[in-house]
This record gives C-alpha cells, structure tokens and sequence, in this order.
C-alpha cells in the first residue's frame, strides 16, 4: 500500500508546490510509482506538471464531492512519469460544499483507497492555508512534508502548523507521523538563514532534512514551462538537490521499516 506524504505549510511562498512537484518527479525518476494529487485551487502543481488546468473534465473538486472516482480523474504527466490528480479553481467550491457534507474531513481518504496499492508513494499538494482542504490532505495522510524558508518568521509559522498537526493526530488521524523538515530557498550566505537553520536543527534533530534546497534560478523558471526541474535541467542544483532529498527520503523509509520488523531470536 503507498505511502501518503503531505506536503503543507500555512504560510505561502516557502516552495511548497516547488516541492511537492519536484518530490514527485525525483521518486518517480527513482523508479518508484508515484501520484501527485493537486489540492489547491490556484491549481499551479498541475500547472507545473504540464497539465492545463483549464482544460479538465474533472479534477480533485469532483473527487472531493463524490461525482468522480479517483482513477477516472487521473492524468499522466508524460516525461514526469508520475500520474497526477490535477486541480484548478473549482476546488473553491468544493471547499465551500464540504462544509456542510457528512465525512468531510474524511473524503480525501476515503477517495484514495480505491487507488493507494497501485502507488509506492502518494503525494499532497496544500493550499497555503488551515482550511477544509488542508484538514483533508492531514487526514488522508500517513505523514506530513513541511517546507520551510529559513527566515524570521518561520518558526512561529511552523508552530502554529505542528498544533494544527497534533490537534489532528488527537481527533481524526492518530497515525499522523512528521516526515520531515525540509529548508527551502536557502542561502547559506544569509546569516538569518544559518541562525534559523541552526534553531531547526537544535529543536527538531533528525526531523530535519539534511538535504537543502537553495535558490536556483532553474528551479523558478521550470513552472512556466511545465516541467519539473529534473525535466526541465537535469544539470541544474534544484534539480540535483531534488534528487537527492528523493534518495534521503527513500533511506530513511527502509530504515524506519527495518525498525518496525521484529527482531529474529
């Protein structure tokens, strides 16, 4: 059964989607089935997926309302090699009719299960916000992915989100694990950014990737053609960083199951 990754932070602009996108295209380049489900309404991770979000039949909004399966919404992101679950602005609506539905919480989860044994890895794009869909992406999720910018702020941002994340684990998913801390946008000439980066690591040890992805200018430019990084510059740091916060992500997995297997007497 695939592991679900959430990929979240309430704060915008701290490369979620980037991550979420380029996450997809490494594993995928790693050999591994993978499903990116798109589940903000700005609709850019299908965007930068190569896939038109204003040319869809249907997206994760009839998903999420139960007018369409999960496997007949899916499309292939061709040289990307991950299937994606695309979204676009419909998705408001869908934020909106969820309010009032029964399982709302639940429908994310409920409307992977049909699909999660054909995917070693599922992962969530968030909108940049604690709403509905966000609350979906957590309860669906086996662990969250959380992007951070090295900055003044983000440690205040990345408070708020571990108590929205234990106020879950507390009422509707009692599984949910962190996955992992990820620093985006780094510069490690910025003498704010190691502070930061070095306050990360003295609270949250090994939650913390060691993998860092820096500012990259081929990293920005990908989304308007497409592609992910890896598609777009294979050559490029983003893309090589990608990659290999890909391969960290993959040891840590075989590690932690190692873990759990008992131990033979």
């Amino acid at each position: 059964m695939g592991k679900v990754i959430t990929v979240a932070n309430q704060k915008g602009g701290v490369g979620k989607t980037t991550s979420a996108v380029n996450i997809a295209a490494s594993l995928a380049a790693m050999k591994r089935k993978v499903l990116l489900v798109d589940l903000d309404p700005q609709g850019n991770a299908t965007m930068g997926s190569g896939i038109d979000k204003h040319e869809l039949d249907n997206s994760s909004c009839e998903v999420l309302m139960g007018k369409a399966k999960v496997a007949d919404t899916l499309v292939s992101t061709g040289k990307a090699l991950f299937d994606l679950l695309p979204a676009n602005s419909d998705l408001t609506a869908a934020e909106v009719g969820l309010m009032n539905a029964a399982m709302k919480e639940q429908r994310l989860k409920l409307a992977l299960q049909d699909v999660r044994d054909a995917y070693d890895i599922i992962i969530i794009d968030c909108p940049p916000s604690l709403n509905m869909l966000t609350l979906n992406a957590l309860v669906a999720a086996d662990s969250v992915l959380i992007p951070i910018q090295c900055e003044y702020y983000a440690l205040e941002g990345l408070s708020a989100l571990l108590g929205t994340i234990d106020q879950v684990r507390d009422h509707l998913n009692p599984e949910l694990q962190i996955e992992g801390i990820l620093r985006t946008m780094h510069d490690p000439r910025n003498r704010l950014a190691t502070e930061v980066s070095s306050q990360l690591i003295a609270h949250f040890n090994d939650q913390v990737f060691r993998t860092m992805i820096p500012r990259n200018v081929r990293l920005a430019e990908a989304p308007s053609h497409g592609e992910p990084a890896l598609i777009y510059d294979r050559s490029s740091r983003g893309a090589i960083c990608y990659l290999a916060l890909g391969s960290e992500m993959m040891r840590r997995h075989e590690q932690a199951e190692k873990n759990s297997q008992p131990a033979h007497p």
